[in-house]
């Protein structure tokens, strides 16, 4: 867990990003992504699988949350995991949508490393976009004009702690 945050930490701060938050920032940063690892098709194909794995629905999926994007800057930026994915990618780089999700569906039965490789991404690139946190309702996104009193008064813990600033 603590490795998946360190590297959406550094993920956050690169400037392509318009998706991704850390540190609370109030509001998302406005930019477009360049491709830097994948080619065209590869691209595409990531962004295809990742939909299949985290769809929209009722809320934003992984398309919206931008997980190609972070997939892509994780295998460009020296990520050692992700480089073989290239490799896993390619018999769905032929297929059409249809045809991409019955061979992940299959992948996915049968526990294979790319399908453990890239729904680990997928989890770690939606979870830590905008659209993740705000889909755990995550209160770092929160910005709070005055510090919020602790809700544990009468802890004899917290009894040092002072009052909050208005």
């Amino acid at each position: 867990m603590l490795e998946m945050l360190a590297k959406a930490a550094v993920a956050s701060q690169f400037p392509g990003f318009s998706r991704w938050v850390f540190a609370g920032e109030p509001q998302p940063k406005v930019s477009s992504y360049q491709r830097q690892y994948f080619n065209v098709t590869e691209y595409q194909a990531i962004e295809n699988l990742t939909e299949i794995i985290i769809p929209a629905d009722e809320t934003p999926g992984a398309k919206e949350a931008g997980v190609a994007e972070f997939i892509d800057f994780m295998a460009a930026h020296g990520d050692r995991d992700l480089p073989p994915m290239r490799e896993g990618l390619q018999p769905f780089l032929n297929l059409k949508p249809a045809g991409q999700e019955a061979l992940l569906r299959n992948m996915s039965g049968q526990k294979t490393a790319f399908f453990e490789l890239i729904r680990r991404y997928t989890v770690m690139g939606y979870y830590t976009s905008r659209v993740g946190l705000e889909e755990l309702n995550y209160p770092g996104l929160e910005f709070y004009s005055a510090s919020p009193e602790c809700p544990h008064k009468n802890d004899p813990e917290h009894l040092h702690l002072p009052p909050p600033k208005v």
